[in-house]
């Protein structure tokens, strides 16, 4: 099946669970700690998702949906060879949202006011240090309320209480932007956090992009047909109509709560301070509705998976518009997908791979480490690039510091929000000739049944 082509949330479950990679687990689970531990282990094997039914709830828990980047690929429709070209096609040619006609799937059932309970979702607990239950597979729709234009991203969200939770959003980050303008505004900002979308839709909210994107495009451009939007119960804005559940709300930045601490993306506890809270308005779901999960902390987890792909198919493609010979970006995971990326470059003239490196850190990824390589070195393979740096640079001439750099979001070790950035050209040097790579040709082609049996 297509990426292209999931209608909804529960059409890729369905495929997962065809092809091994989605398991039922009916013996109870709590969803304090033992949620996130059934998904480590189940990581540290490149196991299936997960679908945990006996939750303590009414609602089916699934996760780990992106856990491996073998389910990442499947959602795409696409293997390592295609993907970047199957994103940029999407991002190159979008297609805009259409209106859903009569009652969507996401509001068969609509609970607003005294039947608000958010404890009566299976939102897990998934360290002893974390501040309470977070929803952190939760796409955040929001508005810049002076343009109006629609963004989409990934946010985490705790829970505070019955219709209350703590917000947080960098304020690089669009979502924070439009706090921000409301606040400055004097207009309330309304919101919605969804939870349950098709595969597409949700890495949509990872590719990057400028403030003036309309996210509904980019998703339909990777789906390839347009996102069904309807109307939200308790405010203006649209919301996919086949999601399993829409949690409204608006945002409150004068009642401020302690949230925090949570393991992210850096592998590190962010600490508990004062951010702004969300009342919920009305949390709509579809009958027999399927809530997500999501493990993030220190590297591998889901968190990374979910967005490496979009992250370098949309950063090689703004790469490649300066620098055509760049071959391919690895963002890797054990940089938590941010801090440390790998280009592959065949450098057209001398310093190209160092112009590459500053393009690159000047990218609102805020890198600290980015490695040139030449394009026989397989980016995603770290002893290859450690080879290339060993034998490829002379580091009194190809290394060098930028200091003053941006910071990534949530970097534990800077200088008050700035940091500095360290490039290195590991490409041949070029015009110079340079020892040819001793390695056993036709290797790959050989046939050798033997080791088949083993």
């Amino acid at each position: 099946m297509n990426g292209m082509c999931y209608q909804d949330f529960r059409a890729f479950l369905a495929v997962l669970r065809d092809q091994g990679e989605l398991v039922d687990i009916d013996r109870p689970i709590a969803l304090k700690y033992d949620v996130a531990k059934a998904l480590a282990k189940s990581s540290s094997v490149d196991g299936p998702a997960l679908m945990f039914r006996n939750n303590g709830t009414a609602f089916p828990l699934v996760a780990g949906l992106f856990g491996t980047r073998r389910r990442a690929l499947i959602a795409f429709g696409a293997d390592d060879l295609t993907i970047h070209d199957r994103v940029r096609k999407g991002i190159e040619q979008p297609i805009g949202p259409v209106d859903f006609e009569g009652i969507p799937p996401c509001q068969d059932v609509v609970l607003t006011g005294e039947q608000i309970d958010l404890a009566r979702l299976p939102v897990p607990i998934y360290s002893p240090k974390d501040g309470g239950p977070y929803i952190t597979a939760g796409i955040v729709i929001s508005e810049n309320p002076e343009t109006g234009i629609p963004d989409i991203g990934n946010y985490r969200f705790q829970i505070h209480g019955r219709d209350r939770m703590g917000v947080f959003s960098a304020p690089n980050h669009r979502f924070g932007k439009n706090m921000a303008k409301a606040t400055q505004m004097g207009v309330p900002l309304h919101g919605a956090l969804v939870v349950g979308l098709d595969p597409m839709t949700a890495l949509s909210c990872q590719v990057q992009s400028s403030d003036k994107t309309n996210d509904w495009f980019v998703a339909g451009g990777l789906r390839g047909a347009p996102v069904a939007l309807a109307n939200a119960v308790t405010s203006s804005l649209k919301v996919p109509a086949y999601s399993e559940f829409v949690l409204e709300f608006t945002v409150d930045t004068v009642d401020q709560q302690m949230e925090g601490p949570l393991g992210e993306y850096t592998g590190y506890y962010t600490p508990a301070t004062l951010k702004p809270t969300a009342k919920v308005t009305a949390i709509t779901h579809r009958k027999d509705a399927i809530f997500q999960g999501l493990l993030t902390g220190k590297p591998v987890t889901e968190n990374h998976v979910l967005k490496q792909i979009p992250f370098e198919a949309s950063i090689l493609r703004q790469l490649q518009t300066q620098f055509p010979t760049i071959r391919d970006v690895a963002i890797t995971s054990s940089g938590g997908v941010q801090v440390y990326v790998v280009i592959a470059i065949s450098p057209r003239y001398a310093g190209e791979a160092r112009q590459a490196i500053l393009a690159a850190m000047a990218s609102n990824l805020h890198p600290k480490w980015i490695v040139a390589v030449d394009p026989d070195i397989d980016i995603r393979k770290s002893a290859e690039v450690e080879w290339a740096m060993s034998f490829r640079v002379k580091p009194r001439q190809d290394v060098f510091i930028v200091d003053g750099t941006a910071a990534a979001p949530l970097d534990p070790y800077t200088d008050g929000g700035y940091s500095s950035a360290v490039g290195i050209d590991a490409t041949r040097p070029f015009g110079v000739e340079f020892p040819e790579v001793s390695e056993v040709p036709g290797w790959r082609d050989f046939d050798l049944p033997e080791i088949g049996r083993r």
